[in-house]
């Protein structure tokens, strides 16, 4: 709401300011998320170390160990993105107002790829699992307070087309977060998808290969293989260690 509001004032201004509608959208959403954090960070008695990266495990491990499995599940996330996609709007027609909206936020410019690409990734990940999920954590069952947190990521999208891609990537970034103590391997994650999906949006075969089956069998096959090494390495890595331990094993 926040953000909504901000855009507003902004919005009035934005001739006087000389700002396109990309980089209104991406000054909005890093001021009205930068202010929440804050103001959470203080109320909590956090820093950006303890917000960040919880975790005794040194930062630098924990990045060199787990990016490489987090990259290996992206070309599978990616290709049941586009499954999900195409499911949801067979089901319900995108209107025309919903398509200016979607192309909007893939519009090839460097502010939209700043937002989608950096920002939101960043911000997202400190407002949903780094405040959000940790406060769950100590309150509720693990299970319930990933579900909890990935519930609030996919209403915070405001349309039934991103809800539940953000519902789904929220389980897996929550329990990449419980396990890892980190939001660092969220962060690449997050980004990761963000910039695929992007990206292959403003392709022009995406315009006339969103039908999951247009995709080649092998491309599944592929997809599907390096996602089980990366689940894999993830749940060797992450899996060793009881419930409950806060560190990386």
């Amino acid at each position: 709401m926040l953000q909504y509001g901000i855009g507003a004032v902004l919005y009035d201004f934005r001739q006087l300011l000389g700002l396109t509608q990309e980089q209104l959208a991406a000054i909005a959403m890093l001021l009205a998320n930068g202010v929440v954090i804050a103001v959470v960070m203080h109320m909590l008695g956090i820093g950006y170390r303890g917000l960040l990266h919880p975790s005794k495990a040194s930062p630098i491990t924990t990045t060199l160990l787990l990016t490489p499995p987090v990259l290996l599940l992206i070309p599978l996330v990616v290709l049941l993105d586009m499954a999900l996609i195409w499911t949801l709007e067979a089901i319900f027609p995108l209107s025309s107002w919903e398509q200016a909206a979607f192309a909007s936020m893939v519009a090839p410019t460097l502010p939209a790829v700043i937002a989608t690409c950096l920002i939101a990734p960043m911000v997202e990940e400190m407002l949903f699992r780094g405040i959000l999920l940790r406060g769950f954590l100590e309150r509720y069952p693990r299970a319930a307070a990933i579900s909890y947190s990935a519930l609030y990521f996919g209403g915070a999208h405001l349309n039934v087309y991103q809800f539940f891609l953000a519902f789904l990537l929220g389980l897996l970034l929550g329990w990449l977060y419980e396990r890892s103590r980190s939001l660092i391997p969220c962060m690449v994650l997050h980004a990761a998808v963000n910039t695929s999906i992007f990206f292959w949006s403003t392709t022009e075969e995406s315009a006339t290969s969103q039908d999951p089956l247009a995709v080649s069998a092998l491309a599944w096959l592929l997809a599907i293989g390096a996602g089980a090494i990366g689940a894999l390495g993830l749940h060797r890595m992450l899996c060793r260690r009881e419930r409950g331990a806060a560190d990386v094993a």
